[in-house]
Order: structure tokens, then sequence, then C-alpha cells
């Protein structure tokens, strides 16, 4: 049997540049003493902050842009014998400029604020099992004023969701995808000085993403292509005519499209007779009415109608979309949650749905509905379930807090954040076994 402990030096090294999260580099080098003396415990920039990007090519603003990293995490309790509270619990995490922790609805873009009273000041991952299931990229504008702070003011430039790629562990290079207000692709490479606009497109593009380490797109009908890091096109799949908005989803390493379908009609008219109520466009707003979902045949350049999602549960959410195992959720399989103003509730007293609500639609029989009456998704999102603050020690005071630091050792604590891992499988996450 071979003698995993010595494994030549360069090899761990080649390994470990493949590693693209902290907590993976952390259980890589606790294996032993010779995988921990090859390996660098920083190998590359796994930050969750990037410097300033040019404007050049893609806004008359008169100051760069910043970019900013965000996950979605599922975290589980290690143990949990009241059957009554829920196993898990679904948040999205940013680290601030400061250091700290912001906390996100998971399917938008609304912050959470402020935290409950007793939510803790310092979350110590080690005591949870944490699993990523998504990441997302938000692309600000920078302005400065006199009266701010060195770092000026970022608003969102962007309606559309960003994706980033790796492109070497050296210089820590990297390839930004995503799409133009005026709806054409836009793509932008670390070292360059300024954006590039990419000319093709027949129809606006409605979502990206970074699927099997290439960037795909898709426009309002359907229309599916590769984009090469060169900005050359590759057409994938042909158009799909119906819906309204089209979604890219990846779940279990098949590429999905998802097709919402919005109508204007209140609920129980028929939605087709949707001119009736152009003229109150903007008193009754749009709503999902339900989905068609569809997976991609590259070979035949088509996108294949799929009946059911199986175990699957899809997430569909502002600036990045995901899907899990209802088993791991504890919830309905073959089901897709998605942000809808529509199911807005205005007498909510948390505030973590304000201004954005969710909704549920079951793909087997056509139901769709608002996420209260889901108690098993419904708590998955909030509140934080009592072992989330049960675990910890340090609460937070009377006051309002508006961030969460997650725990580190020190050398980490100032330089990282939870860049959590991806895989399929869940991990205990041991901080304090690996000190340096």
């Amino acid at each position: 049997m071979a003698n995993w402990s010595q494994l030549p030096a360069d090899l761990l090294v080649e390994i470990a540049k493949r590693l693209e999260s902290p907590i993976y580099l952390l259980r890589f080098r606790s294996v032993c003493s010779s995988w921990r003396s090859s390996v660098s415990p920083r190998l590359r920039n796994l930050l969750g902050r990037f410097p300033f990007l040019p404007n050049d090519g893609i806004s008359n603003t008169s100051w760069g842009f910043d970019l900013t990293k965000r996950r979605i995490l599922l975290m589980g309790s290690p143990q949990n014998p009241n059957p009554s509270t829920p196993d898990h619990w679904l948040v999205k995490i940013e680290e601030s400029v400061t250091g700290t922790m912001l906390l996100f609805n998971p399917l938008s873009r609304f912050q959470i604020k402020p935290l409950p009273e007793d939510f803790p000041k310092v979350l110590d991952l080690s005591q949870f099992r944490v699993f990523e299931l998504g990441q997302e990229y938000v692309l600000h504008y920078m302005h400065f004023g006199p009266f701010r702070n060195r770092l000026g003011d970022a608003g969102n430039l962007y309606m559309e969701k960003v994706v980033f790629k790796f492109l070497g562990s050296e210089n820590d290079s990297f390839v930004l995808f995503t799409i133009h207000v005026s709806g054409r692709l836009a793509t932008y490479k670390s070292g360059d000085k300024r954006w590039t606009i990419i000319p093709d497109m027949p129809s606006p593009y409605d979502d990206v993403i970074l699927f099997k380490d290439n960037f795909y797109a898709v426009d309002s009908t359907g229309r599916t292509v590769l984009v090469g890091l060169s900005s050359n096109v590759v057409l994938v799949a042909n158009s799909v005519f119906g819906g309204d908005k089209k979604f890219l989803v990846e779940s279990r390493g098949e590429l999905l499209m998802v097709d919402m379908y919005l109508s204007m009609s209140p609920p129980g008219e028929d939605p087709v007779n949707d001119e009736l109520f152009e003229p109150f466009d903007g008193c009754l707003g749009e709503r999902t009415v339900r989905f068609k979902v569809h997976e991609l045949d590259r070979e035949a350049k088509t996108w294949k109608v799929v009946k059911s999602l199986g175990d699957q549960v899809l997430f569909l959410g502002d600036d990045c979309t995901f899907s899990a195992s209802a088993s791991e959720l504890s919830g309905c399989k073959s089901c897709i949650i998605f942000n809808d103003n529509f199911f807005y509730n205005g007498g909510e007293e948390d505030g973590v749905f304000r201004g954005r609500d969710i909704g549920v639609y079951d793909l087997g029989n056509g139901s769709i509905a608002p996420l209260a009456d889901y108690p098993e998704y419904s708590k998955l999102f909030w509140p934080p379930p009592c072992w989330i603050t049960s675990a910890t020690s340090g609460a937070a005071s009377t006051d309002s807090v508006e961030a969460t630091q997650l725990f580190w050792p020190s050398k980490w604590q100032t330089n990282a954040w939870l860049d959590a891992y991806r895989g399929p499988q869940w991990c205990n996450v041991h901080v304090h076994d690996f000190r340096d």
C-alpha cells in the first residue's frame, strides 16, 4: 500500500494549487507533517474582495468598479436532538471592507439587518457542518465625494449577475463575464485597460453562468452560446421560444435552463389575456405563474424538456442560481424556489424579506405558492435556528448588530474570509486543529 505521506513535494504543491478555498487548504495541510511543510498556507489570493476595475469601454462613470464576492452556505447542526428544530440554515455572506461578515437574504441583494439581539458576534464554523451551495459576484460602480470615506460609495451597476473565473494560480489572473446594460455580453480580463463588449446579440441576453469551467449565456429566446476567453462565441443550443425570462442552473453535473412565465392578470384570471392589463402595468406588476425546465443536449444543439427534477431543488436568485438535494433540505423534491414581488407581505416583522419575497413552484403538479406555505423551506431561511446562537458564547449586545465575524486562526483572521469549499460531501471544519 502506498504511503501518502511520502508523495513528492512538487506534486503536493500542484495539487494544492487547485484547491480554491481556505478550508480545503487547511484540511489538506492537516493530513500529515510532510504535507504541511510542503505547502504554504497562502498559495494564492483567496480574498472575497478584489482591486478596483477600470470603467473604460463599459461605462461613462468617472471612477472604476469594485467587485465583491458572496457565498451561499448551507449550515448544518452537528447534533440536533429536537426534531421540531430545523437541521439546516441557508445564508449568504459577504466580507465588508472592515473585515466583518455581512449577511444577506440568500436569493436577493438585500442585507439582513438589524440582526436579532441574540445573534452571535463571532460565528465559530468548527461547530457546524458547512456546505457551499453557490457563489456570486457583484459589480459596483465607485464614486467619491468630500464627505465620503476613502472607498467612496458603491452602487450596483448591473441588475444581472456576474460570473468569475481564475486563469492562473501564480499571479491571481482572472476574467469576468456579465451582461451589459444594453443586453450584450461583456468581459474583462485582469490587467486589461478596458472592458470588451461582444457584438453578438440577436436578442438581449438573460443570464450567464460558469459551467464546467466555461462561460455560457442564454438570451431571451433560449438561444445559448459558449463564450471563449478570446470573446469568440459558439452556438450550443438553438432558441426555445416561450416564457418571459430564462435562467441557467447547474444541477447534478448537467446544465439546465429554467423558463419563467410571467402574467399581469390577478390570481384566478386567465393569464393568456395579459393584454387587458397592459394599461395597469405600473400599478399591478407582474407575477410568476409557472416554469418550464430544459436540459442541454450539446450534440443535438437543443434544449430537452425536463418533467421532473427528481430529488433536486432549484434556487433562482438575483445574482446566483444553484441547486441542492431535497433530502438534505428536509423539503419537497422537484421544486423551484424563486424571488417574486407578488408574494411580498409588508407585515413581516423581522425585515428579512421586506421588499422582496419568495415563492415555491412544484414542477410535478404545477402548483405555485408563497414560501410561508412550505414550513420546511420557510424555516430554512429565517429565523436562524436556536443551535446557531446556543453553539456560540459571544452574543450581540442590545444594540443592533449588522455584521458577524467568522472565526479563523490568527494568521487567517485578517487575510481571508469564508471561501467555503465546493464539493458533494459534508465537512466538519475543525479550525482549531490548524495552527501555524
